[in-house]
């Protein structure tokens, strides 16, 4: 998340300074408004750290280019002099985009740090190393930041979380809970495990849909173009001569006026409501509502279900001690979880019962109405027989090999329901087609003089 520095005067004239991060200017300045009000001081600047290039020279050596981030160029210039640089240029980075990196990209970097830790690597030296090697530059920028961080002493959780945006949420809270917990590497190679899995689980889903979906895309636009342009011309011939139409040709042609005598406002109607559904979702009421109903679309819904209570066991199993932090545990795995629906029951239903009211993990888990009930009996098991964590991985695996299995299944149904759309709409247009050439003049002559006329305008 992007860091700005507030600065402001207290009422005795003593300067304030601070940092504070925000999704964007605005709302930097409003948080800075924000805090200018309840401490009491004078808000003057809210500055955004940015991206400075700069070439620079030491003695008769070749000059060298680099960058850094930093909020001001005077911090920038400080502090290259101060490693004996002599500053030939210092420029703000006009455009500062930073593309997401690519899944392969983090998914590499997860598994090999977990691989480094297993080897006994000390942490700073594997960061190090990463951020030598890895090529793309968001990453790489990101892994040099948290580990400047780190070295200064700051939580790791919030060193990652602040980078959720790269990371994505789930790998964040992995990653900066994976070194307060004792068992790094086990964490990482869950991590891993869990995105290389998702990595190939979208991969097969795109590869699956691409071709139906831009079928379905062309031959939408053929259809519109056929009805809307080329069925009409052919029509309404008939129609000039006063012959009767059948009724799938009169409906079609029917059809055919509504769309060009409408054409601006159903080209409306059709992208607005996605536009305002696309800015409603990426809220945060949004993002719950459509989290909550997700779970209830056919063959894609119940295996993103399973997918959620799959995660949130996986991180129960890697942080779950059996000790009275396990209401931390739970909290921090329904974070992770990938569902804020999921998340907000566990926090608001579950918690509360076992913190004020002393109710099992099971009874509790059970409430919230987000578990299956298969994920409930193992629980049960579990509990009764002290083995809570153990069951938690088992679950984990269990929904591992059936959401696997049955994603293959899912992408046949929907490649079949695919096509037979494709059919049924092929079909509905060969029909109408033929239709028409079954339509013929009630008395022959007007045929004749239509051939006729047709044959004038010609010569």
């Amino acid at each position: 998340m992007p860091e700005f520095r507030i600065e402001g005067l207290t009422t005795s004239g003593k300067p304030v300074q601070g940092i504070l991060e925000a999704e964007s200017a605005k709302s930097a300045k409003k948080k800075a408004t924000q805090l200018a009000r309840q401490k009491n001081f004078k808000l003057l600047h809210v500055i955004p750290r940015s991206t400075w290039v700069y070439r620079v020279q030491r003695g008769t050596e070749k000059p060298l280019t680099g960058e850094q981030k930093a909020f001001t160029k005077g911090e920038v210039q400080e502090a290259l002099q101060k490693m004996g640089y002599r500053v030939l240029r210092i420029q703000k980075r006009l455009i500062d985009f930073k593309p997401k990196p690519p899944a392969t990209e983090i998914v590499t970097f997860v598994r090999v740090s977990a691989d480094l830790i297993r080897q006994k690597l000390p942490f700073n030296e594997i960061m190090q190393l990463l951020a030598n090697d890895i090529q793309n530059r968001t990453l790489r920028e990101t892994i040099k930041d948290i580990n400047a961080e780190l070295k200064q002493g700051k939580d790791s959780e919030k060193a990652f979380i602040k980078h959720e945006g790269v990371f994505g949420r789930f790998t964040a809270h992995m990653l900066g809970l994976a070194s307060k917990s004792g068992n790094m590497a086990e964490i990482y190679d869950s991590t891993a495990k869990f995105l290389e899995r998702n990595a190939e689980f979208k991969k097969n889903l795109k590869s699956a849909l691409i071709t139906p979906i831009v079928t379905l895309f062309v031959l939408f636009g053929a259809v519109v173009y056929y009805v809307g342009y080329i069925f009409p011309a052919t029509a309404n011939l008939f129609r000039k001569f006063n012959i009767d139409l059948p009724p799938m040709t009169l409906a079609t042609l029917a059809l055919s006026d509504f769309l060009v005598d409408n054409m601006l406002l159903i080209t409306i109607a059709s992208i607005v409501p996605v536009v305002i559904a696309m800015k409603y979702f990426s809220t945060e009421k949004g993002r719950y509502v459509m989290d909550r109903y997700v779970w209830k679309i056919p063959i894609i819904g119940p295996l993103l279900h399973k997918m959620s209570i799959e995660i949130f066991c996986r991180v129960f199993y890697a942080l779950y001690s059996g000790a009275g932090e396990n209401i931390e545990v739970i909290r921090m795995a329904a974070e992770a979880c990938g569902n804020k629906y999921m998340e907000r029951q566990i926090k608001s239903v579950a918690l509360p019962l076992m913190v004020q009211k002393g109710t099992g993990i099971t009874e509790a888990f059970e409430a919230t109405g987000v578990f299956t009930k298969t994920a409930i009996s193992r629980f049960h098991s579990g509990s009764e027989t002290g083995t809570v964590k153990h069951t938690a991985l088992q679950l984990a695996e269990y929904y591992e090999k059936e959401t696997s299995y049955k994603m293959k299944n899912a992408i046949d149904y929907i490649q079949l329901a695919i096509s037979m759309v494709i059919m049924v709409v092929l079909t509905a247009l060969t029909i109408v087609s033929s239709e028409t050439a079954t339509i013929r003049p009630k008395n022959p002559a007007i045929g004749q003089s239509t051939v006729q006329v047709t044959t004038d305008n010609l010569t």
